[in-house]
């Protein structure tokens, strides 16, 4: 086999088939020769698609022996996918010994390119997707009261109740027989303990803003029975129609 006429009957249907890309580099002792490649959506100086330059050396027998590959001026190519990518056009080069191959080796390295592009869009979009989840994650809990669970809610109803003086007002009304008061009632009536903790256990878990809670005393819940017996003109034996 003649390998130089080989080599050049194939340089002259590269020209054709990469007309205006083809750079040819050298010509003796071998052919030197380059193809530029890169995916769809690459944007020079961007962060945007994948391309790089392949370069070909002939050697003295090729096809019947593999050519010399390079892979020059990568962009956003990952770390070590420059050696992926030269691993996979030899394993190419040995499948396609004894016929010229360069059409081939670039046709294969421009649709790893493209699969590689792809995967790392896909890393991206996944990427962006967890940081905004976070984003989202972080800006709820701001918002969010403490979850209250039975446990907690019974700390904090001891408490509560210490610090308005309910439950000392309870202990002394126990001892001493007491009337309590409409609002004092309720707040140390135990059964609405009950019905709370109740909800807890029937359903999700709720928040409590205590601030809600912080100014009862400023309330006027006077049972109206007190109301009227404060009253001087007030008759328990007179109805208001006779009035």
């Amino acid at each position: 086999m003649d390998y130089k006429e080989e080599q050049r009957n194939e340089i002259e249907a590269l020209e054709s088939i990469y007309c205006g890309e083809l750079e040819i580099l050298a010509v003796e002792p071998f052919y030197i020769f380059a193809v530029p490649i890169k995916t769809e959506e690459y944007e020079p100086e961007t962060e945007n698609g994948l391309s790089c330059r392949l370069e070909f050396t002939y050697t003295a027998n090729y096809p019947d022996e593999p050519l010399l590959i390079s892979i020059e001026e990568q962009e956003n190519f990952e770390e070590g996918s420059d050696k992926q990518l030269k691993e996979h056009l030899i394993e190419e080069m040995n499948e396609n010994l004894g016929m010229v191959m360069v059409f081939t080796l670039v046709s294969a390295a421009q649709e790893w390119l493209n699969c590689q592009w792809d995967k790392i869009k896909l890393k991206r979009e996944e990427s962006a997707a967890l940081k905004l989840k976070e984003e989202e994650e972080a800006e709820r809990k701001k918002f969010e009261g403490t979850r209250v669970t039975v446990e907690t809610f019974l700390s904090w109803k001891e408490k509560f109740d210490n610090e308005m003086g309910y439950t000392k007002r309870r202990e002394i009304a126990e001892r001493e027989g007491k009337k309590l008061t409409g609002k004092e009632l309720f707040m140390t009536d135990k059964t609405l303990d009950q019905s709370d903790l109740k909800f807890l256990d029937d359903g999700d878990a709720v928040k409590v803003d205590e601030s809600l809670f912080q100014n009862l005393d400023d309330l006027d819940l006077k049972d109206d029975d007190d109301d009227d017996d404060d009253d001087p003109d007030y008759d328990p034996n007179v109805s208001d129609d006779s009035a």
